[in-house]
């Protein structure tokens, strides 16, 4: 209780010295729940979740190194000359807690640095930075380098710290990488803010990958980057494999040891969607159809709603009781997530509904026979088309048709992956042949599997595999964890031979806007004015203006 006082107390001062408030919360510290006549305590750690605007989202800092050779690093030390290693990383893996912990000594120089910070990401100075993280500026040199793929060389003259305590204290800090013809401009802004006796360079940025640290001509840490990544990642590693297959899991280790960044390509400029196209009155229907489990349903209405469309959130329910019928949409979309929980496997309880249901097993099949209309599944829906039997090609013999099982990782994959668009007769792919894109996947079960060998043959004949992972090399590919599931050839969506259905695992909605690509190259990123894969949901529009029977 008395720690949880101090705490309190010392929230209390900082938040007034800082100028913000606290707009509610809970004491989870004090709270304790009975079961079973035991008392369960609540754990003895104090946690504050904080949140604030943010004017401009594109305006992000991450910590990836972006400019290696052209660059220098350079601290923000608000641990001022206080080297304090209580509570640190280090003492730890020594089964020791320190004397004195690190401390806020100067508050106006906090408040200024997070201003500073702002000012430079606004007007683009820093590149990239990072908090002296958890085992102390060390970590956080390497963190940055690790996410970048490079290396960095820093060097001291005369450090008059011990390296053990300078590298490894845990005090207040902030490493910011600055190209070299921005350094005018960062130092003028952190004159401006009164920070120049806490900010110095640290040293610079290279793009060999090598890791290297000197005091005079002492040499303190000589190492290649790859390796040390490699340290950084095993007690990863060794937890996956409490939870993942154990092949899969040395399989990932060995794969992303010398990992590549991802080459993205494009065959195509994407475009936002035109305003005349937006305001459209009279625009084509789309039902984006749910179940009880699925999920994104929002992100895929937003999608299709910025290519043009108008928008219907349908569920089950609404076609089984009759209050909707597919007649008067040129589209249907089957959204992803775990609809009755998977428990009937993937997919199989959605599609029962439909297929054991005389009026439905029609309207869904009149919906797929009309030739002015086309599908698309994602993830859970993607499964669903394969039950439904309308993918790669309608009738196929239920023996025959292609079933979507548990991942080899035997786990779910949530992961940021590269994937290929491969020639094929895909409507809402049409034009992005040959692109080499990122890409979201969130699946528990995505391994496709071919009852026999010539369906699978059949399908790469008539080129109905259009989108397929790919490794750092560029080639499909069925590694770990380049391919999150395992499927042959790297195969991750199918079409009908007609073009006009399209089923697939990963998560185009989830990646239309270019906010929500977690990494894009650079140049990429400046000249883009739009995410390519809003691509796919405009071809989809043009299409159905193509294809109007009531004109």
């Amino acid at each position: 209780a008395t720690r949880i006082y101090k705490a309190a107390i010392a929230t209390r001062d900082i938040m007034i010295q800082l100028g913000i408030a606290s707009d509610g919360g809970k004491d989870s510290l004090s709270m304790a729940t009975k079961v079973n006549d035991k008392i369960i305590k609540s754990p003895g750690e104090l946690t504050i979740s904080a949140y604030a605007p943010v004017p401009d989202i594109n305006k992000i800092l991450t910590p990836d190194i972006k400019n290696p050779g052209k660059s220098n690093l350079w601290i923000i030390n608000l641990g001022n000359k206080n080297y304090r290693m209580g509570g640190t990383a280090l003492a730890q893996t020594f089964k020791q807690v320190g004397n004195e912990s690190p401390d806020i000594e100067n508050v106006e120089m906090l408040k200024n640095s997070f201003n500073a910070i702002q000012k430079m990401i606004d007007k683009n100075i820093i590149l990239s930075g990072h908090d002296r993280s958890d085992g102390g500026l060390i970590i956080t040199l390497l963190e940055m380098a690790f996410a970048g793929n490079v290396g960095f060389e820093i060097y001291h003259k005369n450090l008059d710290i011990d390296p053990i305590s300078y590298y490894f204290n845990e005090e207040l800090g902030l490493v910011v990488e600055v190209s070299l013809e921005k350094e005018k401009e960062f130092l003028n802004t952190i004159k401006h803010f009164k920070l120049s006796e806490i900010t110095f360079k640290l040293g610079k940025t290279t793009k060999e990958q090598i890791v290297k640290i000197s005091n005079n001509k002492e040499i303190l840490l000589e190492e290649d980057m790859k390796k040390l990544r490699a340290m950084w990642e095993e007690t990863s590693f060794e937890l996956e494999k409490l939870q993942t297959n154990i092949k899969m899991a040395e399989q990932e280790k060995k794969n992303v040891y010398a990992q590549k960044e991802p080459k993205y390509n494009l065959t195509f400029i994407p475009k936002p969607t035109s305003e005349k196209i937006l305001k459209k009155e009279n625009k084509p229907k789309i039902a984006i159809l749910r179940e009880e489990g699925s999920n994104g349903d929002r992100e895929m209405t937003s999608a299709f709603y910025q290519a043009g469309f108008e928008v219907w959130d349908i569920t089950m329910t609404d076609l089984l009781k009759e209050k909707i019928s597919l007649d008067d949409f040129r589209g249907l979309v089957f959204v992803g997530g775990f609809s009755y929980a998977d428990v009937l496997g993937s997919a199989k309880g959605w599609a029962s509904t439909i297929q054991f249901n005389k009026n439905l097993k029609k309207m869904f099949d009149d919906f797929y026979n009309r030739s002015d209309t086309f599908s698309f599944g994602v993830c859970n829906g993607c499964q669903l088309m394969a039950h439904l039997g309308w993918i790669p090609w309608q009738g196929i013999n239920d023996k025959l048709q292609l079933n979507f099982t548990k991942n080899k990782s035997e786990r779910f994959e949530s992961r940021w992956t590269t994937i290929k668009i491969l020639p094929s007769p895909s409507i809402m792919l049409k034009g992005m042949e040959g692109s080499v894109l990122g890409v979201w996947v969130a699946h528990g079960e995505g391994q496709i599997s071919f009852s026999e060998k010539n369906i699978l043959k059949k399908i790469k004949e008539k080129n109905l595999a259009p989108i397929v992972y790919i490794d750092d090399d560029g080639k499909e590919t069925e590694k770990y964890p380049f391919n999150p599931n395992g499927s042959l050839f790297g195969i991750t969506g199918l079409c009908s031979s007609d073009g006009r259905h399209l089923a697939m695992m990963p998560h185009p909605e989830r990646t239309f806007l270019k906010w929500q690509w977690p990494w894009m190259p650079e140049e990429m990123k400046k000249n883009l004015k739009a995410s390519p894969w809003l691509k796919m949901f405009q071809n989809a529009f043009y299409w159905c203006e193509k294809n109007n029977l009531n004109n």
